[in-house]
């Protein structure tokens, strides 16, 4: 991702790109959306698993099909917990760095995966590109094939090296609000900042009265 993404999305950019899902209209109700990008990987998916269910919290896992064809019994363990899964593509591709056809075969490959490995053969339409990057004319393929495409609210940045444990808890809690969805990533390379920040967020917001959601289409 690109270093000038803010934490939290400008209002002017959701009412610009506003087919994408940015936040969730959740009324007067407290609940946020939690989500988890680039799984499975062992330990740190187990680990984010078990911290949510400390607190009852469903959350959003958007998985790479190369990881859950490496790692399915995780994977089945994301839907046996109930959470929600969001398709990442096969390959964790940029699209703005290849064509459609590659792209889209990318996106189905993913989704076939899926649904071989999911405990009820189901597929997602729930898709969030890589880095954020999505160009008009994939968007416009993938939302004739009933793809909603799901970006942020609040942006974690628990990959940067550059933070520290703390910012990284400090820039979630002090820009949540009613709604917000919510990126954590559960890699190897932002397993430290996530170890740290997750079980905070988690007592925190709890602490305030919220509830943890999965985002359902």
């Amino acid at each position: 991702m690109a270093k000038f993404i803010p934490y939290k999305t400008p209002k002017i950019l959701k009412q610009f790109f506003n087919t994408y899902l940015w936040d969730i209209d959740v009324e007067n109700q407290k609940r946020i959306y939690l989500t988890f990008d680039d799984g499975p990987i062992p330990e740190v998916t187990e680990f984010v698993l078990k911290e949510l269910a400390q607190y009852n919290a469903k959350a959003t896992f958007f998985c790479i099909g190369d990881n859950i064809q490496k790692h399915p019994n995780i994977f089945k363990k994301i839907v046996l917990h109930g959470h929600s899964i969001g398709n990442h593509t096969m390959h964790h591709l940029k699209a703005w760095k290849c064509d459609e056809d590659t792209y889209l075969e990318n996106v189905h490959k993913c989704d076939s995966i899926i649904r071989q490995h999911h405990i009820n053969n189901c597929a997602t339409k729930l898709f969030r590109p890589p880095y954020g990057q999505i160009s008009l004319s994939k968007f416009k393929l993938l939302e004739k094939q009933g793809y909603k495409i799901v970006l942020w609210d609040i942006l974690s940045k628990d990959w940067d090296k550059k933070i520290s444990e703390e910012d990284c808890l400090q820039n979630v809690i002090q820009h949540t609000e009613k709604g917000s969805i919510i990126v954590f990533h559960d890699s190897i390379k932002a397993s430290k900042k996530l170890s740290y920040c997750l079980p905070k967020v988690l007592d925190y917001f709890t602490k305030k009265g919220f509830i943890f959601d999965k985002i359902e289409i």
